[in-house]
């Protein structure tokens, strides 16, 4: 929510989740401008595949805040990943994800 131009405030513990397609799952968006997105992400049941294919419009950097997940990333490593964990992905990285179901991501988007 923003409270003053530029000044956002969220909880993890957000109530208003919303469908998202892209990876399909829910979404908590906590700030969308031209160069910056950033937000929660979890899993859905019954709608977020097993494996979810992602690939980042621009660096996502990711912090875990619950659950765990393992990334493969095409041509590149595999990334084990748990609360607390914090993570980067480059801009257009191919990557496979598998998430548990309490699964929950704090993600930020920088445009350039």
């Amino acid at each position: 929510m923003e409270l003053d131009t530029g000044v956002y405030l969220s909880s993890v513990r957000a109530e208003d989740w919303e469908p998202d397609d892209d990876p399909p799952g829910e979404v908590h968006m906590l700030v969308e401008t031209d160069h910056l997105e950033a937000g929660l992400w979890r899993p859905a049941a019954g709608v977020t595949p097993e494996t979810v294919a992602w690939s980042p419009p621009a660096r996502e950097v990711i912090v875990v805040l619950k659950g765990e997940a393992r990334i493969e990333i095409e041509g590149g490593p595999a990334l084990e990943l748990s609360a607390g964990s914090v993570a980067s992905l480059p801009k257009g990285a191919k990557a496979r994800w598998q998430c548990t179901a309490d699964f929950v991501e704090f993600w930020v988007l920088e445009q350039a």
